[in-house]
């Protein structure tokens, strides 16, 4: 796809920061066996970057694109179910 990815695995999420251009969309894969539902920060409001929780639940082997990102800012995100895991929190820099 081209996209740039945000891969989760049993260890956790990588890369934890990653920058992408204002108007771009963000790929998350899930290659765990367990499902996550990804998140923005924080924790459990999810405001700070509602093109994240365009995410949401991902079963084990689904992938889900962000919404675009309009707003150059820096945005953390979780996997609400273990919101204090933080081998699956990472941020989006938007620039």
């Amino acid at each position: 796809t081209g996209l740039p990815t945000i891969t989760i695995t049993s260890s956790g999420v990588g890369p934890k920061q990653l920058e992408v251009p204002v108007g771009s969309r963000v790929l998350f894969v899930n290659n765990d066996t367990v499902p996550h539902e990804m998140s923005s920060d924080p924790h459990p409001s999810h405001v700070s970057c509602p093109a994240i929780n365009e995410v949401s639940a991902l079963s084990p082997g689904q992938s889900r694109q962000t919404g675009v990102f309009n707003t150059a800012r820096s945005s953390g995100y979780h996997d609400h179910g273990p919101s204090t895991n933080t081998a699956l929190q990472g941020t989006i820099v938007i620039r």
